[in-house]
């Protein structure tokens, strides 16, 4: 694997950590949707244990992520710039970042949200999800890009995924706009603060599909270089 090939050459291989902590952010993200699920039934025992279960994992994110940052070697050469990698781990831990704050502020607030936009809400947690999930999918393959020198079938592949992962994203953001508009027709009937931070929460979400996409972006760039 990857890691056999450049040790002896390279120094340990930044790769597998990287893509340790994307698969952690990842399992973060995912708890959303439960989360979500109990805060719509106003089961705020079960949402407050799913946050901590969210806050553990954004922990474990970091540490693997401060573990990388620590070791990476210095003044050797890598497999890919140092720079670059730097950056993607970056955007991967804001992915997680997000997931937490989302859950901290609906927990802190107990939030309500509007019957007539729950299932819509339900929909987008799930689709954002899914985006997380496709850019660690694609991050999963950089090892195998490494090995073929970042050419091939295997770049194909990686390409497919990243415009698959962008495709995705553009769903997203069609049910933020969906859920918005459900959500202006009825603001008027709501108390204005609760207005305020129901329109932040989903641009909050939104932002951890865009994050996810930005991942690809940051992938397509060091493809190209």
């Amino acid at each position: 694997m990857v890691s056999n090939i450049f040790s002896n050459i390279f120094g340990a291989s930044p790769v597998r950590p990287l893509q340790k902590h994307m698969g952690i952010v990842t399992d973060c993200v995912s708890q959303l949707t439960p989360y979500f699920e109990a805060v719509l039934q106003q089961d705020w025992s079960q949402a407050k244990s799913i946050y901590k279960s969210i806050r553990k994992q954004e922990r474990e994110a970091d540490k693997v992520k401060k573990e990388l940052r620590m070791n990476l070697p210095k003044g050797m050469m890598l497999p890919v710039s140092r720079r670059d990698l730097l950056e993607l781990l970056t955007m991967q831990d804001n992915v997680a970042n997000k997931a937490k704050d989302i859950a901290g502020l609906i927990l802190g607030r107990k939030m309500q949200f509007p019957e007539v936009i729950r299932e819509r809400l339900l929909e987008f947690v799930a689709r954002c999800i899914n985006t997380c999930e496709q850019a660690n999918t694609t991050v999963n393959e950089l090892d195998e890009l490494v090995e073929t020198g970042f050419k091939g079938s295997e770049l194909q592949l990686v390409e497919a995924m990243i415009e698959k992962l962008d495709e995705i994203e553009s769903e997203t953001d069609k049910f933020q706009i969906s859920i918005r508009s459900s959500l202006y027709k009825i603001e008027k009937d709501l108390q204005p603060v609760d207005v305020i931070f129901l329109y932040s929460i989903i641009e909050s979400v939104g932002e951890v599909a865009d994050i996810s996409q930005r991942v690809g972006s940051r992938l397509q760039l060091l493809l190209a270089r």
